[in-house]
């Protein structure tokens, strides 16, 4: 018999929910004949599965210790080897508290895993956890720390991680709600010289991982909304470029890059919505291999509970070394927003 306690990172959830987590190699077929069978039961009684978890609550597992370690997954080694990521590649932590943490993602790491073998931020933040005893690989069987918002691998910037169960789902909520505000800084080409908001649709094509930005709606594009501030106009190789604050209003697959390419002023750097001699240039000079896109600033409303800590809150991620290098080469600067 094995006895689980619920703790804060398991209450609020249903019993069959944590059941898939913590032998998350089970099918729901195999919860439910052994709920009906009694050999689960929570607090000393017969469960359905759909009881809410409440901190304090006992559940008895009647199975072989065999069973349950066959349907657990064990924490991947990955998850305490985050220092064999290159230096470069390694993000810096801006904040955190007891529910949230907030990363510097770099460009070149991934948000998650794209294949088995990947080391992406999500097992940085594992390993970060586990080494500092916040969690542990016990604890991993029902609770996994989770990041709340995703970045493309080559942009870099702030990414917000929930630490906790509330402090993870109260993060995913306030990205859904878009109460947060996201703001993000690039270098375009040509001269943007006022505030505008733009508005269109957004159609993925999933075969080629591109989208196309359309005027009117059509069958399965959503709607997007961006808009974008002028900081600095300059030239460079002789053509002028912007430095862009860009607010995030609806966070679509490649939204910012191929809403600013469609308006004519794609990213340095891109090599989907981009422009290849433009790119050229920029790698030859600056070895900039990728767009140049930055998750700049999250700003956070008003909050309570596991959020409290960072209620009405702002944080900025710092440029990267190259961002900085192009603005500092720039010359014939034509405008600088005070």
């Amino acid at each position: 018999m094995r006895l689980l306690t619920v703790g804060e990172n398991e209450a609020g959830q249903r019993l069959l929910r944590l059941l898939e987590k913590y032998m998350d190699g089970a099918p729901k077929s195999f919860f439910y004949k052994m709920l009906r069978k009694k050999n689960i039961t929570l607090n000393g009684k017969r469960a359905q599965g759909n009881e809410r978890l409440e901190c304090g609550d006992e559940i008895r597992l009647f199975l072989a210790d065999e069973t349950i370690d066959g349907f657990s997954s064990a924490a991947s080694n990955t998850e305490r080897e985050k220092f064999c990521l290159p230096e470069e590649l390694r993000p810096e932590i801006l904040y955190e508290d007891r529910h949230v943490i907030l990363f510097n993602k770099p460009a070149g790491l991934l948000s998650q895993k794209a294949k088995p073998s990947d080391i992406s931020l999500v097992e940085y933040l594992t390993a970060y956890l586990l080494e500092s005893g916040q969690i542990t690989e016990k604890s991993l069987q029902s609770f996994r720390p989770g990041i709340c918002s995703r970045l493309d691998r080559n942009t870099s910037g702030l990414v917000a991680a929930g630490k906790s169960l509330r402090g993870l789902q109260d993060l995913n909520e306030l990205f859904r709600s878009r109460n947060l505000h996201k703001f993000y800084r690039s270098i375009v080409a040509g001269t943007v010289t006022e505030h505008i908001r733009a508005e269109g649709w957004l159609l993925k094509n999933k075969r080629t991982n591109q989208v196309r930005i359309l005027k009117e709606e059509t069958k399965d594009a959503l709607p997007i909304c961006t808009e974008y501030q002028p900081l600095e106009t300059f030239r460079l190789f002789g053509m002028p470029f912007t430095c862009l604050e860009i607010e995030l209003l609806t966070g679509r697959s490649h939204q910012i890059r191929a809403h600013l390419a469609s308006l004519g002023h794609p990213l340095i750097g891109d090599a989907k919505y981009g422009r290849a001699e433009i790119n050229r240039l920029f790698l030859k000079e600056f070895g900039l291999k990728h767009q140049l896109l930055h998750a700049y600033r999250l700003e956070f409303p008003k909050l309570t509970g596991a959020l409290a800590e960072v209620s009405e809150k702002s944080f900025t991620a710092p440029l990267p070394a190259r961002f900085e290098r192009i603005l500092e080469n720039s010359s014939g600067r034509l405008h600088k927003k005070s």
